[in-house]
């Protein structure tokens, strides 16, 4: 193939150039200016939340909202093991323990399960959840809305209600998802827990270059989180500062490019939709592959698309899959290396991992653009069912 088709891009057709110029044209390019204000006040109406702080990454976001939520060097903080490191690694910031829990079917963290270690390998005592075999406090539960997919949230909010544990939901791909039924009907990804985080990386649905945003239940945290952000700066004319704060603050310039995708998000998502029904349409019938579908009761900003591979019958590893259609100009995406499996985490707390082992060997990620075009996706569903049939020979 000529043409190389990327996995995913950012798509700037609207008014990035003209509102980022306009920023550089004020001189408001750091960490201040109305663009941020903007940003901020957009996606509170888009979420239909009181408040919403932008900041420099998803990590950021997820970093800010431990912090709030209280947890300290030797609590626990439950997380899914099929994830991106990030969604992790701010768990060792506040010097704290993650603990690994499996995946369901939707490649998001089994509620099921979560149960279990809360009510088989924990105890409640004075209204916190004790780990027995270590005697650490479960402070919080890290829940990823994993491609763009709504976890069990009825499931797991009512878990921590019983347990008496926070949640911190990362939406970081999951901007736009939002239940249509059930209990949280008309609920956005990261306004039912207590905290949620959102990436605007360069590859997410929209982009600010670099970026993300926190929110949280309590409108008046958020503003915390926002002064924490911002180096937690009490006095700006006498630099008096009162608690430890970061430099996480968005700037001006990115925030003046989230203005613009934010203009778009439902043009994007719609096209989201379009595509993945055209890829599920091409795959449809054919064996030993299978488009993962988008929870039921749903309506899902369908980031990422993943297929499942029957790699038993391909008798090869992904990262030959991968290659071989790297090799004809696709670039397509192995899902992580389960964390509880990487050095820095080797020696955590793990529950019960077994649909996540086999998910990480068997799903590959395929070109997901929004500016992708038909003749793409009918040439990247050629090649992956023509190498069904190669690897078959």
């Amino acid at each position: 193939m000529d043409k190389f088709i990327p996995l995913s891009i950012p798509n700037f057709e609207g008014n990035e150039r003209k509102y980022v110029d306009d920023a550089i044209d004020q001189g408001w390019v750091s960490t201040g200016g109305a663009y941020i204000t903007k940003l901020e006040q957009m996606m509170t109406e888009y979420l239909n939340i009181e408040n919403v702080a932008a900041c420099q990454s998803g990590t950021a976001g997820l970093h800010l909202a431990l912090v709030s939520c209280g947890v300290q060097p030797g609590d626990m903080v439950i997380v899914p093991t099929l994830t991106f490191i990030a969604a992790v690694n701010p768990v060792k910031y506040q010097l704290a323990d993650p603990v690994f829990m499996d995946c369901d079917e939707s490649l998001c963290m089994d509620p099921v399960k979560l149960r279990k270690f809360c009510e088989q390998e924990c105890r409640i005592e004075n209204n916190e959840l004790i780990h027995c075999a270590t005697g650490k406090r479960v402070k919080a539960i890290i829940v990823v809305h994993v491609f763009g997919n709504l976890a069990d949230m009825e499931s797991i909010m009512q878990i921590a209600t019983e347990f008496h544990l926070k949640v911190v939901e990362d939406a970081t791909e999951a901007l736009g998802s939002k239940y249509i039924s059930g209990i949280f009907k008309g609920k956005y990804a990261g306004t039912i827990g207590d905290y949620g985080a959102y990436s605007f990386n360069g590859n997410k649905i929209i982009t600010t270059g670099g970026g993300g945003a926190v929110t949280a239940k309590n409108p008046q945290e958020v503003d915390h989180i926002r002064y924490l952000s911002t180096q937690a700066k009490d006095d700006p004319h006498f630099y008096i500062h009162n608690e430890v704060g970061y430099n996480y603050r968005m700037t001006n310039v990115q925030a003046a490019l989230g203005v613009a995708q934010m203009e778009e998000l439902p043009e994007f998502i719609n096209r989201k939709h379009k595509n993945y029904y055209l890829y599920k349409s091409l795959f449809n019938g054919v064996e030993h592959v299978k488009l993962l579908k988008f929870r039921n009761g749903t309506y899902s900003n369908q980031w990422f698309y993943s297929l499942e591979l029957d790699m038993d019958y391909l008798k090869c590893s992904m990262r030959d899959v991968v290659l071989k259609l790297q090799e004809q100009g696709i670039q397509t995406r192995a899902i992580w290396g389960l964390i509880h499996e990487q050095n820095p985490y080797k020696d955590s707390v793990t529950y019960d991992i077994k649909k996540a082992l086999y998910y990480s060997d068997c799903i590959l990620n395929i070109p997901c653009s929004t500016q992708i075009t038909e003749e793409e996706i009918m040439a990247v569903g050629d090649a992956i069912k023509k190498l069904l049939a190669g690897e078959s020979k």
